[in-house]
C-alpha cells in the first residue's frame, strides 16, 4: 500500500470505511512520521499519543459493529494549541499558560471528535496568535518544510508545517489578520477562513474576538470543504455563531465549475513590493480562470489601503482588554508569591515573566488606543475605516461572484529577518486583513512555486459572507487546472525532510 501518510484526508477516511487500513494503522504512520521528522520541523507542541490511538481504537471498533462512519472517521489531524482540549495541556504558544490543563472541550475540538477524527495533538504558534512567522512562540520558532531555513508562516505555522511535512493530512487554524491563509501560501498547502461565526469561537482562546475565526487546513481543497463541514455550524455557546445552515462547501469542492462567474481582481493588491514570482503566478492564475470560462473584471476597493493601520488598532485594543484575564490569580502561571507581595506586584511579575515581547508590544499599544483622550482620534477612526472596508466589500460584490489577489506580497522569508522590523512583518498581512475586518469568507490555494526561489504561492479568493462555498468553487478549478499542467505543488514536488 501506498505509504499512508501521503493519502490526502479522503483517501485516508476511504481506506479505513473500507477496512484496507485500520485507523490505528493510519494514526501509528502519523505518530511514526511525526517522530522521525518533527525535531527538525518542530510543527507541534504536544504529541497526544494515548489519546490519538485510544480515538482510532474506537473507530475500528464502530467500524467492526458496522456503524455509520462520519466521512472523516479515522482521519488524523494536527490542532493548533489555541483551542482547548480537555486533559491535555493549552498554552497558546505562550509561557504564561505551560502545562495548562483546560477542564473543557473547545467547540471545535468537540465537533472533531464527534466527527471520529483522530487529534494527534497540539501545534506551535505565534504567542496567542500574535504574529505571521511563528518566531513569537515561547517554545520556540517552526521551521518552514520547504526550507527549513525560512518561516511557515503565521500565527499558524504549526499547523501549516505539520500538512507540508506529512506530519498530518488536516490541521485546524485560527485566522485574526491571515494567519489561517497566510500560512497556508508559504507551505504550498490550503487554508480557509469562514465567514465570521461560521465556526464557533467557544473555547478557543482570545486574541481579538471580533476578528478571530478558526477554519480548516488541508492539502487540498476538497479536504477543507469536508473539515470545514465537520466544525461549522451555530453554537449556541458562542453569541457571535451565525444561526444559519452551512453553505454547500463540499458539494462546491466537488464541483469546481467557474464558468459564467464574474471574478473581480483587486487592483490595490500589487504592485511595488510584490515579489515578481508571487505576481507572475497570481497572473497565470487569472488567466487560468479566464480560460475555463470565467469573466474576470477589475475591481477598485480604495479603503483596503487604509486596513492595515485600522487592523493594528482594533486588534491590539481588543487584545489588551481580552487578556487582562491572565492575572496570576485563576489560572496559568504565577511569579513572586511568596507571602511578602501585593496582589498587584504578583500579577505584574507575572505578565513580565509570562508574556513576549511582541504580547507586551500590543498589550501597550491597544491600552493607548482605548485611553482617556485617545479613544475617538485612534480606536474609534480605525472602526469608521472597518465601516469602508465593509463597504467597499459590498460594492465589489454588487458586481462580482468573488474577488481574488495573491494572499501575501512575497514567498516565506528567512527565520529572524523581521524579527527586529515589525512594520515589515505586519506587512506579511496585507492582502488577508480586510476579509477579517469585514467579516467576510476567505481561502488561500496553491498556485505555483516562485520562480526565482522554488518557493510556494498562494492564490487568495474573497467571498461574500456565507457564500463560503464559492471559495471552493473558485479553489476546487484553480487546484484542478494547476495539477493538470504542472503537478500539484505540494503532493507531486514534495519538500524533502
Amino acid at each position: 500500500m501506498t505509504d499512508l501518510t501521503r493519502l490526502t484526508a479522503a483517501e485516508t477516511a476511504d481506506v479505513v470505511a473500507t477496512g484496507k487500513a485500520s485507523a490505528v494503522e493510519v494514526a501509528q504512520a502519523h505518530l511514526d512520521r511525526i517522530g522521525a521528522v518533527d525535531e527538525k520541523v518542530h510543527a507541534f507542541l504536544h504529541v497526544d499519543t494515548e489519546g490519538a490511538l485510544g480515538a482510532a481504537r474506537a473507530v475500528d471498533e464502530r467500524r467492526a459493529k458496522g456503524e455509520k462512519l462520519g466521512p472523516l472517521a479515522g482521519v488524523p489531524l494536527a490542532l493548533k494549541d489555541i483551542f482547548t482540549t480537555k486533559g491535555i495541556p493549552t498554552t497558546v504558544g505562550s509561557k504564561i499558560l505551560e502545562g495548562w490543563i483546560p477542564p473543557y472541550d473547545a467547540t471545535v475540538t468537540k465537533r472533531l471528535k464527534d466527527a471520529g477524527i483522530v487529534i494527534l495533538g497540539k501545534t506551535n504558534m505565534d504567542e496567542f496568535a500574535m504574529g505571521s512567522s511563528t518566531e513569537n512562540s515561547a517554545y520556540g520558532p517552526t521551521g518552514n518544510p520547504w526550507d527549513l531555513t525560512r518561516i511557515p508562516g503565521g500565527s499558524g505555522g504549526g499547523s501549516s508545517a505539520a500538512l507540508a511535512s506529512y506530519q498530518a493530512p488536516l490541521a485546524i487554524g485560527t485566522d485574526t489578520g491571515g494567519s489561517i491563509r497566510q500560512p497556508a501560501a508559504v507551505t504550498g498547502t490550503v487554508g480557509v477562513k469562514p465567514t465570521y461565526g461560521g465556526v464557533s469561537r467557544y473555547g478557543m482562546v482570545a486574541f481579538s474576538s471580533s476578528l478571530d475565526q478558526g477554519g480548516p487546513c488541508a492539502r487540498t481543497v476538497l479536504d477543507a470543504a469536508l473539515l470545514h463541514e465537520a466544525i461549522a455550524g451555530h453554537d449556541p455557546l458562542d453569541s457571535t455563531s451565525i444561526d444559519a445552515p452551512v453553505p454547500a462547501v463540499v458539494e462546491a469542492a466537488r464541483n469546481g465549475n467557474v464558468k459564467g462567474m464574474r471574478i473581480g481582481v483587486v487592483k490595490e493588491f500589487g504592485g511595488e513590493g510584490y515579489q515578481a514570482g508571487v505576481m507572475q503566478r497570481f497572473n497565470e492564475s487569472v488567466e487560468l480562470l479566464r480560460e475555463l470560462g470565467a469573466e474576470i473584471v477589475e475591481i477598485s476597493c480604495p479603503s483596503f489601503k487604509l486596513a492595515l493601520p485600522a487592523y493594528y488598532l482594533i486588534a491590539p485594543s481588543e487584545a489588551s482588554s481580552n487578556l487582562a484575564r491572565f492575572d496570576a490569580m485563576r489560572y496559568g502561571l504565577r511569579v513572586g508569591d511568596d507571602g511578602t507581595r501585593s496582589a498587584e506586584e504578583v500579577t505584574a511579575l507575572t505578565r513580565e515573566a509570562g508574556f513576549g515581547d511582541e504580547v507586551k508590544r500590543r498589550i501597550i499599544l491597544g491600552t493607548y488606543a482605548l485611553s482617556s483622550g485617545y479613544y475617538d482620534a485612534y480606536y474609534g477612526s480605525a472602526q469608521k475605516v472597518r465601516t469602508l472596508i465593509s463597504r467597499d466589500f459590498e460594492a465589489a460584490f454588487g458586481t462580482v461572484d468573488v474577488l481574488i489577489s495573491p494572499t501575501t506580497p512575497t514567498t516565506a522569508f528567512p527565520i529572524g529577518e523581521r524579527v527586529d522590523d515589525p512594520m515589515a512583518m505586519y506587512l506579511a498581512d496585507l492582502c488577508t486583513i480586510p476579509s477579517n475586518l469585514a467579516g467576510n469568507a476567505a481561502m488561500s490555494v496553491p498556485c505555483g512555486l516562485a520562480p526565482e526561489d522554488g518557493l510556494p504561492v498562494g492564490l487568495q479568493i474573497i467571498a461574500p459572507a456565507m457564500a463560503d462555498d464559492r471559495l471552493y468553487r473558485v479553489g476546487a478549478a484553480v487546484e484542478a487546472a494547476f495539477t493538470g499542467r504542472w503537478g500539484h505543488p505540494l503532493l507531486e514536488e514534495a519538500p524533502a525532510l
